[in-house]
């Protein structure tokens, strides 16, 4: 006969002795299908928000001060204009490990698109709009403002922008400081005898003309000494084309300057299907002295910078 004991759970009898054995616990497993999946739904995502809708873009010169610096980060909406085949985002592994693994500076990340004429959706920018547009033949983005539209008769004479034959409004010259740091260093063969020391420290002291052009829209731009760029003959700007230029007039690579070294220039009016999008504020700036590390950027922001709108202002 049978020993029957209770087991601790209510009402329950196991034979002494003749104990079933409980049931081992199964051993945790990965599911690696389940997690690939996952992160490519996540990266699709990603891709998909920066192809349609917005993406980041960094100020890596000085083309379009006095508004924006080197190390701004700005939010660029793809919509804007509607798409084209500047517009998806797909990244290309092989360039991305030659630039960060092999240390051969890639011209770019993501893989080009052959170029499609026209645009999906398409809407030509506004006068004035500040604008991400890859130059024809390259994969690289520059940032600049839209100052001619199609038919257009454009001219530069002396640096004053001629538009149908009559010149852009200018406002009187006067001066804006600019904190020098890393990103900002003042150099001297760029902007001679404008670095100054003051109170609240070292500064880029420039000399700034407003500009307005015929719809109302105003910005600031650097007025420096003659440089190539301050004559251009007129010409007519063609159907699905726009005219862009930096307002650093004197040391912007723009449409009026042609394509490829020594002048990396937009060689002229661009085609709009060629705009990558609209650029719309400043996330956050850094001075240059952080490290890739995000945890060092704390101490490298700029104060002020954050939210800055880049639409131009407008005269009432």
């Amino acid at each position: 006969m049978k020993d029957w004991v209770l087991d601790g759970t209510e009402g329950a009898r196991v034979a002494r002795g003749d104990a079933a054995p409980r049931p081992a616990k199964a051993g945790k497993t990965t599911d690696w299908w389940g997690e690939a999946k996952s992160i490519f739904w996540l990266i699709l995502i990603v891709l998909g928000f920066h192809s349609f809708v917005a993406k980041p873009f960094y100020i890596p010169s000085e083309s379009m001060l006095p508004g924006l610096r080197i190390g701004d980060r700005l939010v660029v909406t793809k919509f804007a204009y509607g798409w084209s085949f500047v517009s998806p985002t797909i990244p290309n592994p092989v360039a991305i490990f030659e630039d960060l693994v092999l240390r051969r500076p890639q011209e770019s990340w993501a893989v080009g698109l052959p170029p499609i004429h026209g645009r999906l959706l398409g809407r030509m920018p506004t006068r004035g709009d500040v604008v991400i547009v890859t130059p024809p033949g390259t994969h690289n983005d520059y940032i600049k403002r839209v100052i001619g539209l199609p038919g257009d008769r454009l001219a530069v004479q002396g640096g004053t922008v001629w538009l149908n034959g009559k010149p852009v409004g200018r406002g009187a010259l006067h001066y804006v400081d600019i904190p020098v740091d890393t990103n900002s260093p003042c150099d001297e063969g760029e902007y001679p005898g404008a670095q100054l020391r003051t109170p609240q420290g070292l500064v880029c002291h420039l000399p700034i003309v407003t500009e307005t052009l015929p719809n109302g829209r105003r910005y600031d731009t650097v007025e420096l000494d003659y440089s190539a760029g301050d004559d251009y003959d007129e010409r007519v700007i063609p159907a699905g084309h726009v005219f862009l230029m930096g307002d650093n007039r004197d040391r912007s690579a723009d449409s009026r300057f042609p394509l490829g070294a020594p002048n990396n220039g937009l060689g002229g009016p661009v085609p709009y299907e060629n705009l990558g999008g609209r650029a719309e504020f400043v996330t956050f700036s850094l001075d240059g002295d952080a490290s890739w590390n995000p945890l060092t950027w704390w101490g490298s922001l700029r104060s002020g910078r954050a939210g800055t709108s880049l639409h131009p202002q407008e005269t009432r």
